[in-house]
């Protein structure tokens, strides 16, 4: 079977150009290590790597690595920046970069679409453009800068793509009040900040009856789901403590989680398989956020080994075969 990589990114030379002419907070700052970096303000947000830039190379890692299929997106902050025409430059610059790359390797690559959330016409416009493309799902931030994804104002958005039944990657970046905590020290923002980011973002969409407005959506939520599995009985006591005028939900707690999928970037073979016995092997997939500096292609392949066959299997292949229609 096909092992599919769901989780993977790219940057383009002429994303990061306009990052840096029209990015307002976002800047490129150089580390004491040399490499340079992509800040919100003084919040570090990412390091680019050659990788990302570069689809031939891309080929060449997944074919040393055994991956047959890599699912591509462009990471944080992704076009969440600049006014309204940049944000939308932006978008389409690295979404036509994606189509020629998947046109040049027909068989081994597949990518999300990025939209302009906060221009929701522009979003649904380019939805469909890059639908046309071949975009195999899409891409959001577990914030919008700064806005929840069950803002009212992005609801004419989700109701397109749960009408198209389109995967959707959740994927976290710095926090909202990550400078106010101090997250910049010890990149407290990567291991701590987005992790929260992509929990609190998939705990509101539970809370707010998101999946029973939207019963076609394919959510995958990133890095093995942050801190959902770890925190499923205490949103089950929540919700059973929860005065009736409030609740918004249609199912417990436990069955949302069990409803979206994730993938199985968790650094820790513990983790993984405590997230597969609170949601089942049937709602995990394979991922590697591979180019990043902290990549875990090793670690992923290694820990989805320690798995039975059948739920080893689902998890590299199968999954993402039934999700994607691959």
């Amino acid at each position: 079977m096909p092992v599919i990589d769901v989780h993977t990114h790219i940057f383009t030379k002429p994303w990061l150009e306009l990052l840096k002419r029209k990015g307002g907070l976002y800047n490129i700052q150089q580390r004491p290590d040399g490499q340079h970096e992509v800040f919100r303000g003084d919040t570090p947000v990412v390091i680019p790597q050659k990788g990302h830039f570069d689809y031939d190379l891309r080929i060449q890692h997944m074919d040393a690595a055994g991956i047959d299929i890599s699912v591509m997106s462009l990471t944080c902050p992704n076009v969440f920046w600049g006014d309204e025409e940049t944000s939308c430059e932006a978008a389409r610059e690295s979404n036509d970069s994606l189509a020629q790359a998947q046109a040049d390797h027909p068989s081994r690559l597949r990518w999300f679409t990025s939209l302009p959330w906060e221009y929701p016409q522009r979003a649904l416009d380019e939805l469909k453009r890059t639908c046309d493309n071949g975009a195999s799902g899409v891409m959001v931030l577990a914030n919008i800068a700064g806005r929840s994804l069950t803002d009212p104002a992005f609801a004419p958005i989700w109701a397109e793509i749960d009408r198209r039944a389109l995967p959707v990657l959740v994927h976290p970046t710095d926090p909202p009040g990550a400078d106010l905590m101090d997250m910049t020290k010890f990149d407290l923002s990567w291991s701590v900040g987005f992790m929260f980011d992509t929990t609190l973002a998939i705990t509101r969409m539970i809370f707010e009856g998101f999946f029973d407005q939207y019963p076609n959506l394919k959510i995958i939520a990133s890095h093995a789901g942050g801190a959902l599995p770890y925190l499923a009985g205490r949103f089950g006591k929540g919700h059973e403590v929860e005065i009736p005028q409030r609740r918004k939900m249609q199912r417990t707690p436990i069955d949302y989680l069990r409803h979206i999928h994730y993938d199985c970037i968790s650094y820790s073979p513990a983790s993984l398989e405590f997230l597969i016995s609170v949601v089942g092997a049937d709602r995990v997939m394979f991922g590697t956020d591979w180019p990043h500096q902290v990549h875990d292609t090793r670690g992923s392949f290694a820990n989805t080994e320690r798995l039975s066959a059948a739920q080893r299997d689902a998890v590299r292949s199968g999954n993402a075969m039934r999700v994607f229609g691959f």
